[in-house]
């Protein structure tokens, strides 16, 4: 075989890998996927490559490349855009520019990104709060939160319960004209995260007078406990959201020390002294029994207490809400979960919904079987705009 021959095939390997990307038979856009698939493998081989000469961390990089897709905060026709601080935290803010004679609705929301990507003003937040501002005649906070690597848990969880805290001020709220037996806190991935550890604390917070009526929580992640789940196994290369990133972003969000990393691939991160807790994640106990396909529950391998008392956050209810006992659950509002088929957090949000109705919580819950993770940021996909309907509508019926 010549050289030129040669080269022609290493190219044309490399762009099928590139390319190819197997997806199951009721994806409704393959093509589309594949082409978002083409751009996230560059990002994250570029970002690694980056980071192994040392010039930059892996997520700092991935920032940068996603601070392109920010847009600044200009009104439209229908909504006026602000930008400000709650107690120092940058926020968002929609508010209706047609007028309301009646307080407005009020909706908090979180963005994800794995606790170290992302921020209020990427273009598909921005819609998303547009729509739901508008559609609901509802005031929508769309607030930031600092980032790991350079902020580790509990700081991204302060930043956003005292940007909450400072929302619920009733001189805030009749600032912005909100109702304040109609504010709901909602969130996606790690933003889902925050917004039920949010929920979960504000139970216990007897400064803060007025109590939130839903929380709306979109593919959710709740729980560090157990990443061999059902969901884990079957879309660990999942091309949005592969198991190996969502263990990162996880270890990320408490140390840059990759020997926690290392530990939850091996799913040996959880000491004997904690194996209590398990029960909480059990998820031959609390999946339904279409999600567990055969799959067989397996301890994990306990691990030394090393890294538990160096990082206990991983350990903290705050990072993990499925930790909460019962008791705490059964005083949670009205809430929603959507979990998707193709995504390795769909057991996460799956055993929640359990949990929350074992508790007498009332739960809507609407699975996307041909859903993956990421879909409301996805804009440019027909089960988006889909998906994003059902969650503005029911927020329209509910809060």
């Amino acid at each position: 075989m010549g050289r030129k021959s040669l080269c022609l095939l290493l190219v044309g390997v490399l762009a099928a890998y590139y390319v190819y990307t197997p997806l199951p038979d009721n994806f409704e856009e393959p093509w589309k996927m594949m082409l978002l698939n083409i751009q996230l493998k560059t990002v994250m081989h570029l970002a690694t490559f980056v980071e192994l000469l040392g010039i930059k961390h892996f997520m700092d990089f991935f920032m940068i490349v996603m601070s392109f897709n920010e847009v600044p905060p200009i009104s439209d026709e229908n909504v006026m855009v602000t930008e400000t601080t709650f107690n120092s935290i940058p926020v968002r803010v929609y508010v209706p520019k047609r007028k309301s004679e009646a307080l407005r609705r009020g909706v908090f929301y979180i963005h994800g990104g794995g606790w170290c990507l992302g921020s209020a003003a990427l273009r598909n937040y921005d819609m998303l709060s547009r729509w739901t501002a508008d559609r609901l005649d509802a005031v929508v906070i769309s607030t930031n939160y600092r980032l790991a690597p350079k902020y580790h848990f509990p700081i991204q969880f302060e930043d956003v319960y005292n940007a909450l805290r400072w929302f619920l001020r009733k001189k805030v709220l009749a600032e912005y004209g909100v109702n304040p037996e109609r504010i709901g806190i909602s969130g996606d991935s790690a933003g889902g995260n925050l917004a039920a550890a949010l929920m979960q604390q504000l139970l216990d917070d007897t400064d803060v007078k007025i109590k939130l009526k839903i929380q709306a929580l979109i593919y959710p992640a709740l729980q560090t406990l157990d990443v061999d789940s059902p969901s884990y196994k079957e879309n660990s290369n999942d091309p949005v959201l592969p198991k190996s990133l969502m263990v990162r972003f996880w270890s990320e969000y408490f140390t840059t020390d990759r020997s926690l990393e290392k530990a939850m691939l091996l799913n040996q991160h959880i000491p004997v002294e904690s194996s209590h807790l398990l029960k909480f994640v059990n998820w031959s106990s609390l999946l339904p029994e279409k999600f567990k396909k055969g799959h067989v529950y397996n301890n994990p391998i306990y691990g030394s207490s090393e890294l538990s008392n160096k990082y206990p956050g991983f350990l903290d209810v705050r990072a993990a809400p499925l930790l909460a006992d019962d008791n705490k659950l059964h005083d949670l509002p009205l809430t929603y979960v959507v979990t998707c088929q193709y995504d390795v957090l769909r057991d996460d949000g799956l055993m929640y919904v359990t949990r929350l109705r074992n508790a007498g919580v009332q739960v809507t819950h609407h699975h996307a079987e041909d859903g993956f993770h990421g879909t409301f940021s996805f804009l440019e996909f027909k089960i988006s705009t889909r998906m994003i309907n059902k969650y503005i509508s029911w927020l329209n019926e509910n809060l």
